[in-house]
């Protein structure tokens, strides 16, 4: 089984990945952002780094899902392939960060890439205002996220709400972190309560 975890840029992804591995016993697959050698340079200059970081996400995520279908073991995945597609290239492009050129160039190698793929069994898609983003992404402090602006996580989080609201590839959950504290048992609960709900389904 695959369940992926969508969601802006901190919306508690990376959180919920590990605890619910941890409760479930699921192997968990985490984004690449500690050996990301496009990621400093990319917020230091997005428009000459844009279209190399959004290749080296597309490659690594799409290593991951072709490893997680050749397996048999149940896998948690911290950010699903879509979001790069869907929601962050497109969105560099309209901000003139990436050329249409690389994006077109982008976009045929997704479209190829994508149709040898599976989507996973359940996406969960958490979904945050913007000040909770702002909250999170200040409380664990990463260096090279500092100089992200409000308008950029306003525009991506309205392009997850476009492709969420049409999004047909498999089951969706949807859960709303501004009413969650993941580091409350309480609240991790109802979480798995849902996903439970979710996954009874799909065995």
């Amino acid at each position: 089984m695959h369940i992926a975890i969508a969601g802006n840029i901190g919306s508690g992804k990376t959180t919920l990945t590990k605890l619910l591995s941890k409760h479930y016993g699921w192997k968990a697959h985490y984004e690449d952002v500690d050996h990301n050698p496009y990621l400093q340079s990319f917020y230091d200059d997005m428009q000459r780094w844009s279209f190399n970081l959004q290749v080296y996400f597309l490659n690594s995520r799409f290593r991951q899902v072709v490893e997680i279908r050749r397996g048999n073991k149940n896998v948690i995945q911290d950010r699903s392939i879509y979001e790069d597609a869907y929601i962050f290239a497109p969105n560099l492009h309209d901000m003139n960060l990436m050329s249409t050129r690389d994006f077109e160039n982008y976009s045929s190698l997704f479209e190829l890439m994508s149709s040898f793929i599976q989507p996973p069994d359940l996406l969960i898609y958490l979904r945050a205002s913007v000040s909770t983003l702002v909250e999170q992404i200040q409380k664990r402090g990463r260096d090279y996220e500092e100089s992200i602006r409000l308008d950029y996580l306003k525009l991506l989080n309205e392009r997850y709400e476009a492709w969420i609201s049409k999004y047909k590839q498999g089951k969706l959950l949807i859960i709303n972190v501004d009413e969650l504290d993941f580091s409350k048992p309480e609240d991790i609960g109802l979480v798995i309560e849902k996903i439970d709900a979710e996954i009874n389904g799909l065995f």
